[in-house]
């Protein structure tokens, strides 16, 4: 039994809860000590764009601009006397730690906040200045969890889950409670949610499917992110080797037991988006509210887009659960960076041009009148150069048709549009060969930002093998991206794969990118 919610049933088993069970726990909670209900928000242009009343759930508008504080207090607000009085412990890098510090300044109660090491200095500061003791261990979530469980068992804290708890992801339910009296249609009315460890989605699928069962609800999740998508294929909880760091607030290796069986029973659909998706849906929402989300928080948006042009929804109403704002803003290079391309409104081309005089010209001729958003290129010896060109469109089926306006000239075109390498590092790139590189690999490693990381992992290579191409880029998040090419000569493959296994850092082998083989080789 739960010591403190007052429950007649069990909590142990996950399969113990049904969709009535976390209505009635929303509808008994405390959330709206701390939280407010929050909008809904009209969207003329991708309303107009999509052929559907399209509303947003501004859950960006809480007082630390996410849902989480909502499930953080609900679950606080109930503990014991006791358990009040010996404080509260959490791990999180993001929404869910400022909930509980929030939380916890509000219930004058102890709260020990564990942090990965890589976490920007904004998200540890606005914790520390709401009272909340930061401990900060490791280069991931895993490893704060970790600790988090350990100094739990040492001070006798209660530990509050960011998503994998009757009570918390009941205080992620009243989000639908409010939905419910803010949304009137006549129609099909869909609800779109981001999913990451399923708080969110397992509390508003709950409550919905209790009170409306008629009205659908969609999980989003990124491509590279989606625990629970698979999970719900394979009937069972499944844990991913690695995840995607860029929609850093869903980045969950493995869902929780309480929200995976209320997923699996009460979701409709699953629809996974790109990185370039989730930005294009950032700047949807900007232009209609002016309001910058996160990318976890565009993420239900980029999801409601895909789904309802795959389905061909028309004349629905659509709503979407903007989760969060809490953005760093380095990172809003990268995402009007790839914007453009997750709107189709921008095709990136590698082309092979004759190089001699007046090739350029001849080239810019077939473009038309497009628009040239980008042209990368350096003279080489050569009877062909290779340039990397972005060319803005009018509309999405025109890429296929600029590629074969250019193949039916002559051209040689590859289409890198969907080419992470080439997104992320040889755009900024080319123009250098090294031929001289001789039995050079490249790998894209993923590294903590965080002091030394760069250093540890020169280290491990102990002077061995020769770095003959580096490229790093700071996108304001926990974890970069460096492209890294080592020369290794035949002979040197088993030690060279042992290198890979220790240097603790996820490595993806490159070598046979055709941007790379393109652009540097």
């Amino acid at each position: 039994m739960t010591e403190s919610s007052g429950l007649t049933w069990p909590t142990h088993h996950p399969g113990d809860l049904r969709a009535g069970d976390v209505l009635r726990l929303a509808l008994t909670s405390k959330v709206y000590g701390a939280a407010i209900e929050t909008p809904i928000s009209e969207t003329p242009r991708l309303s107009a764009r999509t052929g559907n009343r399209v509303l947003l759930k501004r859950e960006d508008q809480q007082p630390i601009f996410s849902f989480k504080l909502r499930g953080a207090y609900n679950k606080m607000a109930q503990l014991s006397a006791k358990e009040r009085g010996q404080g509260v412990i959490c791990a999180s890098a993001g929404n869910h730690a400022q909930g509980v510090a929030y939380a916890a300044q509000r219930l004058g109660l102890r709260a020990v906040i564990v942090m990965p090491e890589t976490t920007p200095d904004i998200k540890v500061a606005a914790c520390r200045a709401r009272g909340a003791e930061v401990v900060l261990r490791g280069d991931s979530f895993s490893d704060a969890e970790a600790y988090a469980y350990t100094l739990q068992a040492q001070l006798g804290l209660t530990f509050v889950h960011p998503y994998d708890d009757p009570l918390v992801l009941a205080g992620q339910g009243t989000v639908a409670l409010e939905l419910l009296r803010q949304v009137e249609t006549d129609g099909p009315l869909t609800v779109f949610v981001p999913v990451g460890g399923g708080g969110l989605i397992a509390g508003v699928a709950g409550v919905l499917k209790a009170l409306r069962p008629d009205i659908r609800v969609v999980g989003v999740e990124p491509e590279d992110s989606d625990a629970m998508f698979q999970s719900v294929q394979a009937g069972e909880r499944v844990r991913l080797e690695q995840v995607g760091i860029f929609v850093d607030g869903v980045a969950v290796k493995q869902v929780g037991a309480y929200t995976f069986d209320l997923a699996r029973r009460y979701v409709d659909d699953w629809v996974r988006v790109t990185t370039d998706e989730v930005c294009a849906a950032i700047k949807d929402v900007f232009d209609d509210t002016r309001a910058v989300m996160e990318p976890a928080g565009a993420l239900a948006v980029a999801g409601l887009k895909r789904y309802a042009a795959e389905q061909e929804l028309r004349n629905e109403t659509l709503v979407a659960l903007t989760c969060g704002a809490n953005v760093n803003f380095d990172r809003l290079r990268h995402v009007a960076e790839r914007a453009e391309i997750g709107e189709q409104r921008e095709a990136i081309f590698a082309v092979t041009i004759p190089e001699h005089p007046g090739a350029f010209r001849a080239f810019i001729e077939v473009v038309g009148a497009r628009a040239v958003t980008e042209f990368n290129y350096r003279f080489a010896p050569r009877a062909q150069a290779q340039i990397f060109v972005g060319v803005q469109l009018a509309q999405p089926g025109e890429r296929a048709a600029l590629h074969a306006e250019l193949t039916a000239q002559g051209y040689p075109v590859l289409d890198l549009t969907d080419d992470e390498l080439a997104k992320v590092h040889v755009r900024h790139m080319v123009g250098g060969r090294a031929p001289e590189a001789a039995h050079e690999r490249v790998y894209s490693f993923t590294f903590p930002e965080r002091p030394g990381a760069l250093l540890a992992f020169l280290t491990h290579l102990h002077g061995r093998w020769n770095i003959s191409l580096f490229h790093y880029r700071n996108h304001g998040s926990a974890h970069g991206r460096v492209l890294a090419g080592l020369q290794v000569p035949p002979g040197d493959e088993a030690a060279f794969a042992a290198f890979l296994a220790g240097v603790g850092y996820p490595a993806t082998d490159m070598t046979a990118n055709p941007a790379y083989r393109l652009f540097l080789t």
